[in-house]
């Protein structure tokens, strides 16, 4: 079984939503030790076409961007600097909060016979509920890293973790998932 760490919406434009100045340093931890054990790492961010056309008005947590049609700034899409890629690492683009759709995740799975995910990213409640819900009815073996998971709700964050999550995947920390690689 191949594993790779998922490094979901670490995009500065999504963090500055989640002030937590402990999390990037935890979350290169655990990049760090992935790369050492030999395991993909796979970015995956939140982007959409100038315009918008692949947002309906009637999405609610995207629908402002389809009305209103801002540009998008040029670091929009942009990973942290904190947890930048390397030049191996994957990057993908998805179009809504789970990180396989709109995107080509499912196939960079595929061909790489990456079938263990492990989740981390900002926000637990967000991209990584959504992605571990679509992971499990692929059929992934699912790990999750509550440490390098980050919400703005606490109390979300710990019922996730704790009650929601661990029936579809293991919940561990960094320190005990670097221990198993």
């Amino acid at each position: 079984m191949t594993q790779a760490l998922l490094v979901m919406d670490v995009q500065p434009v999504v963090l500055s939503r989640y002030p937590d100045d402990t999390y990037l340093p935890r979350l290169a931890d655990a990049i760090a030790a992935a790369r050492t054990a030999g395991l993909p790492v796979i970015y995956v961010v939140v982007g959409f076409r100038p315009g918008y056309q692949e947002v309906s008005k009637t999405n609610k947590m995207f629908g402002a961007l389809a009305v209103a049609k801002p540009p998008a700034p040029p670091e929009a899409t942009a990973i942290h600097p904190a947890v930048a890629p390397e030049k191996d690492d994957i990057i993908i683009t998805k179009r809504r909060v789970s990180a396989f759709t709109g995107s080509d995740l499912d196939l960079i799975l595929r061909a790489g016979a990456i079938t263990h995910l492990t989740l981390t990213g900002c926000a637990t409640s967000g991209v990584v509920l959504s992605t571990l819900r679509e992971a499990a009815d692929r059929d992934l073996t699912l790990t999750v890293l509550s440490d390098a998971c980050l919400d703005n709700d606490p109390e979300v964050h710990q019922i996730l973790t704790e009650k929601i999550f661990p029936t579809q995947a293991t919940v561990t920390t960094i320190a005990t998932w670097k221990q198993s690689l």
